[in-house]
């Protein structure tokens, strides 16, 4: 009776501690889907939806930090395969979060954010998350191409509608439309034009075209040569 009494009370404990996991759980992913979404119309990112899907919406996030989203979801699917490995599944459980700081330094520097604070994510994402959705800071895709932008596995190349196109370092992607109220930020000057770079000359005129000739100015009238008539001489007394 005793150890029938044990097991029930340790299996209600496990539910507890199941139902708990997972409430703080679901709490843990709306807010950061809610944070996802302000960033999103931050970068002009369109349909706040992407925002509420798992895994879609780190792959967006991955996306706007130039880093390839498929590589977020091979990331996704080997923690969730390989992390059940004795002894070396630690390892795998961490490349979501390895993808997640690639793309967050991104992030960052299009927020307006040094490199250092990519640790805040690592450390506590949904505080790094909640600052960049509210803070003062301004979305800016003019920011030098990332490192892994030659590599084909990391680089992004994909194109989905609606969402920007990375970096391509200088001048905003082609096609490109910045979101509604968009101002560069404080102290923001574009990049210098390259060593050597020449404006191109304008176009030369066509052979034998002849430049037209301004019509001459009509000639002041001349002043009459007749004199006024005289005045009449009063009558005499």
């Amino acid at each position: 009776m005793s150890d029938y009494t044990g097991s029930a009370a340790a299996a209600a404990a496990l539910v507890a501690i199941a139902f708990f996991v997972f409430f703080f759980a679901v709490i843990f992913y709306v807010i950061s889907a809610f944070f996802l979404m302000k960033i999103f119309e931050k970068a002009g990112v369109q349909g706040k939806w992407r925002a509420w899907v798992p895994v879609y919406n780190f792959m967006v996030f991955a996306k706007l930090g130039d880093l390839s989203p498929w590589v977020m979801l091979i990331a996704f699917v080997a923690s969730a395969v390989l992390g059940q490995i004795p002894a070396v599944g630690w390892i795998f459980s961490l490349l979501p979060l390895i993808a997640g700081a690639l793309a967050a330094w991104r992030v960052g520097l299009k927020l307006q954010k040094e490199t250092p604070w990519v640790v805040l994510f690592v450390l506590l994402s949904p505080v790094w998350l909640g600052i960049a959705a509210f803070d003062k800071s301004r979305w800016n895709p003019q920011v030098p191409p990332a490192p892994w932008a030659s590599n084909g596995f990391l680089a992004d190349s994909t194109v989905w509608q609606g969402v920007p196109a990375p970096s391509s370092g200088g001048a905003a992607p082609a096609g490109y439309e910045p979101p509604a109220g968009y101002q560069p930020p404080a102290g923001y000057q574009p990049p210098a034009p390259p060593a050597g770079y020449q404006p191109p000359a304008p176009p030369a005129p066509p052979v034998g075209h002849q430049p037209p000739i301004a019509p001459e100015p009509p000639a002041a009238p001349e002043p009459p040569t007749t004199e006024p008539p005289a005045a009449p001489e009063p009558p005499r007394s």
